[in-house]
């Protein structure tokens, strides 16, 4: 092994822990900031900023209730492959890779809520695959756009450093808006949290996670706040190019997308789950399929 060889591998070492011991963290702190946003522009005070770890403390310190055995399983399997996901997205790994094993997190969680067999969770884990069916077209769209952009690469790395091209936010303005729309779904804000939701506006009371409590319900929390990171990440390759400038401007960036979502989240009423289908695919094929035809049409010419 080569000294550059053990430079790569220590540094991509070092990106997967610093996202498994810090990603929590600022997910959490992120949420936190999110209610206070929120019951501000609700008029009230609002809860303190670290308010979701200590709601998480509580639940670990909880008696551990379950309608199974399996449904604890299910979460957990939920909660690794959320951390799995995130460590392959900044370990520069393949972005079809990605997607393969974030859509694997979402099934356990279905599986956890079908196990349960409440007809709560069962009808929230409906919902759950019908939002699955509305965002795996604009997250397809956006992966295979940054590889048509990006050097013919699907691996992230290859992606995020790519300073050949100008950042891919120049060439996908249509894609970038697309993934922006799908990420009220995966944020789960309104007016798409038809599965779930973290207000009590819910006609299914909590949806999928009816039957969840105590540890089973921290773990979901946590898995959340470990997604919400990585999703904020897939955001930033559409800026990153390799140099510091579009780094800081991605950043900044990341935090306005999230913080965009908490005003629409609180602007909106809940939709009927027929609206978030069509609207997701609509908005996919009109600003995502199309700007991703004419990149390709710019670059290759039509050609194969």
């Amino acid at each position: 092994m080569t000294v550059m060889e053990f430079e790569s591998i220590m540094k991509i070492a070092a990106a997967v822990v610093a996202y498994i011991v810090f990603a929590p963290l600022l997910g959490g702190l992120l949420a936190g900031i999110d209610r206070k946003i929120t019951a501000r522009m609700q008029g009230r005070f609002g809860p303190p900023v670290l308010q979701p770890f200590y709601d998480v403390l509580k639940l670990l310190e909880k008696e551990p209730i379950t309608v199974n055995a399996s449904q604890d399983f299910f979460v957990g399997c939920s909660l690794l492959f959320m951390i799995i996901t995130g460590c392959m997205f900044f370990a520069g790994l393949s972005l079809l890779l990605f997607i393969f094993s974030l859509t694997t997190a979402s099934m356990f969680l279905v599986a956890a809520a079908y196990s349960s067999n409440s007809p709560y969770a069962q009808i929230g884990a409906e919902r759950e695959l019908l939002q699955m069916m509305a965002y795996e077209p604009m997250v397809l769209i956006a992966a295979i756009s940054l590889y048509l952009v990006k050097g013919m690469s699907f691996n992230i790395s290859d992606i995020a450093f790519f300073e050949e091209a100008p950042p891919g936010i120049i060439l996908l303005p249509g894609v970038f808006v697309g993934f922006l729309y799908i990420l009220t779904i995966k944020f789960r804000k309104s007016p798409f949290d038809l599965s779930m939701s973290h207000h009590a506006h819910q006609e299914l009371v909590k949806g999928l996670t009816t039957e969840f409590s105590g540890k089973t319900l921290a773990m979901l929390e946590i898995a959340h706040w470990y997604e919400n990171i990585f999703l904020l990440g897939f955001v930033f390759l559409f800026f990153s190019n390799g140099t510091i400038l579009m780094a800081v401007i991605g950043v900044i960036v990341c935090l306005l997308a999230y913080f965009l979502e908490v005003f629409i989240d609180n602007v909106n009423a809940r939709m009927k789950w027929q609206f978030a289908l069509n609207s997701a695919w609509i908005v996919a094929l009109t600003f995502g399929a199309v700007n991703m035809l004419v990149v390709y049409y710019r670059l290759f010419g039509g050609g194969v």
